[in-house]
């Protein structure tokens, strides 16, 4: 047995498993709960930032208490036949009783304090079972929440703060999706204007050769014309003489 699985219980233990379709952000949750009677300070990293939003990344758990960890994968083209590559780290370090400042906890420790249990990703299409059942709990929804008088139960206030928080991070992973996108857009809009620029650059030296070879051509054929002029007149001053 290791010192994490002495000091956190991580549920699940190994796979994220993340249930398409990916056309959307799909969330999987990640429970740590602390068996011990110390506070436990814990992290979560990956091996892909870009592609997960986590919440919390990190924080403190008391002693008895459960942690849950929402993972939030960003969407994108599935190929079931590429394997996923992508890993979570789940890193806990015991924190003294009176501890405030979890940045002074992990700064002050060293890397025997620290206590690391990886996961893997692990990507699923639906199945047809999996789609009735569904159905089926859409179905039995209004049933379970009513009444035996036919009245609507009252939600329960943690279920609802779990679903408004829920959403909270849902909009903000769409929002920083939709960022993402804004910025490809900018970038892609930057190297169009910069590829104008440099066709237009090299229009520019075009249009100055020629104008150029146009100015030496009209110089080379004016030439002649003003010897031919300069030589009538010197003509006509020796004629002009004889004759006189």
């Amino acid at each position: 047995m290791s010192k994490l699985e002495q000091i956190i219980v991580i549920e699940p233990p190994y796979d994220l498993k993340f249930k398409g379709p990916f056309t959307d952000v799909v969330t999987t949750n990640l429970k740590l709960k602390n068996p011990s009677d110390r506070k436990v300070c814990f992290k979560v990293k990956t091996t892909a930032p870009r592609r997960y939003c986590v919440r919390p990344n990190s924080g403190m758990i008391e002693p008895g208490a459960t942690v849950t960890v929402s993972v939030m994968l960003q969407p994108f083209d599935y190929d079931p036949n590429e394997k996923s590559k992508h890993k979570f780290m789940v890193q806990t370090i015991f924190a003294p009783s009176t501890a405030t400042d979890m940045d002074a906890v992990w700064k002050d420790a060293t890397p025997d304090d620290f206590m690391d249990s990886k996961l893997r990703c692990v990507f699923e299409l639906p199945t047809d079972n999996d789609k009735m059942d569904d159905v089926d709990a859409t179905k039995a929804a209004p049933v379970l929440n009513s009444t035996a008088d036919g009245t609507s139960a009252p939600k329960p206030i943690s279920a609802s703060m779990d679903d408004s928080e829920m959403k909270k991070l849902m909009d903000e992973c769409k929002r920083m999706q939709y960022d993402v996108g804004k910025l490809s857009d900018e970038n892609r809009q930057l190297k169009d204007e910069g590829l104008r620029m440099r066709k237009a650059h090299r229009s520019d030296n075009i249009v100055s050769s020629s104008g150029a070879t146009m100015s030496k051509q009209h110089s080379s054929s004016s030439l002649p014309s003003l010897l031919v002029v300069i030589a009538a007149i010197f003509i006509g001053f020796f004629l002009g003489k004889f004759v006189l």
